[in-house]
């Protein structure tokens, strides 16, 4: 299609069937789409558990939640009746183009299908293979073949190919004021100074090869409190209260937690305020760059597109043969690539991030952090020429 045909757009349809973090990490290009066109309106297409941030992304102007069968996460169904109501919905939203945002591992044409069914006039993806009819703009997919790029680079490229492009390329979320405050009152009864430096540690993550070890968690907990005077608040989701509850149990010192207890909006908030966050490579690594926090990044080495973007941060990993595995669970059994990061590595990766960040804080001690940690990951190629 013409460029002319992509300026004069006015309804898009932004699909992305993903999950929270990934969805945060459309939030540029979703921008990119919308600030090229004063008049635009966009509609984000993406599964029950990418919707729960929509309410937090000004760009978007309507949610259709679609939980497609050629996601792994979509629960068996008996029949398509759900795919042919989401078409006659498609169709009568009259779209007058969509973007189909995947990662490379990704197929986007059952996507593609979908909106070619609803007559959508101008679909746009990136795609391995020549879709014919089905994309009217395609942008043949250099992954991995060519190289690897960051997640949200990818979907920046892509919308740049019809014109769309923005200089500020920050990932973005509003913090709700309601959560702002029930979050600040909580800080308040913990006795958490504000003036003082304090860590947020998100211990979870829903592949079981992108947890650190519990026990180590505890060690870097404990050394930051004991030793550097620094408070923690562990956070979670319900079902992790007892990976939670096991880490507390093995520290020596003192530590907060707001496990199951925040919403969204509430842990965007916490993150918002806070100085720094550990965690492993899961969601609240994606909220926190998108809020500006600094991270300290627990990256296990199954994909290298998902590093914190543009923000100060610290990749941490072991190099392993095995790197880029795409598992969820290890293969080797043996989860290298996390399990040999010493804590006192992350903490001290911690710290300097604290003494470099705009805070003012003193903690007390000089950090002398390992070459291989010592600048931010950003990108496959970076991270490649790091190990």
């Amino acid at each position: 299609m013409t460029q002319a045909a992509w300026d004069n757009a006015k309804n898009i349809l932004c699909v992305r069937l993903d999950t929270i973090g990934d969805v945060i990490m459309t939030t540029p290009a979703m921008r990119a789409l919308k600030a090229s066109q004063p008049e635009r309106r966009i509609t984000l297409l993406t599964s029950s558990a990418g919707s729960v941030v929509a309410p937090l992304i000004s760009e978007l102007d309507d949610l259709i939640i679609y939980d497609s069968p050629w996601l792994k996460a979509t629960a068996p169904r008996k029949d398509s009746s759900l795919e042919y109501e989401m078409i006659e919905r498609l169709r009568q939203a009259n779209f007058d183009a969509a973007v189909i945002f995947t990662v490379y591992s990704q197929n986007p044409l059952p996507s593609a299908f979908l909106c070619y069914m609803a007559g959508i006039p101008l679909r746009l993806a990136h795609c391995h293979e020549n879709p014919y009819q089905l994309l009217t703009d395609w942008v043949k997919d250099p992954e991995p073949d060519q190289f690897t790029r960051h997640e949200v680079r990818r979907q920046l490229d892509l919308v740049a190919s019809v014109g769309s492009e923005i200089a500020d390329q920050r990932m973005s979320l509003q913090v709700p004021e309601v959560a702002q405050t029930r979050v600040l009152q909580l800080l308040q009864e913990l006795n958490i100074n504000l003036e003082r430096p304090w860590i947020v540690i998100h211990p979870g993550a829903t592949a079981l090869s992108r947890r650190y070890p519990p026990e180590h968690f505890a060690i870097v907990a404990d050394q930051l409190v004991q030793r550097y005077g620094i408070p923690v608040i562990f956070t979670g989701t319900e079902p992790e209260q007892e990976l939670i509850a096991s880490i507390r149990q093995d520290m020596n010192a003192p530590s907060h937690a707001l496990v199951g207890c925040l919403d969204l909006g509430e842990l965007t908030a916490l993150l918002n305020v806070a100085p720094l966050l550990i965690s492993n490579n899961t969601g609240p690594v994606h909220i926190a760059a998108a809020v500006g926090t600094p991270v300290v990044d627990l990256y296990a080495l199954t994909n290298p597109q998902h590093t914190p973007w543009e923000v100060p941060n610290r990749v941490l990993f072991h190099d392993v043969p095995c790197r880029i595995c795409y598992k969820s669970i290890c293969p080797e059994g043996h989860y290298h690539c996390l399990r040999l990061v010493e804590p006192e590595t992350v903490v001290n990766a911690a710290l300097e991030l604290l003494q470099a960040g705009q805070h003012g804080y003193c903690v007390g001690a000089t950090v002398a952090i390992a070459p291989s940690f010592t600048q931010p990951l950003t990108t496959h190629s970076q991270l490649l020429e790091v190990v």
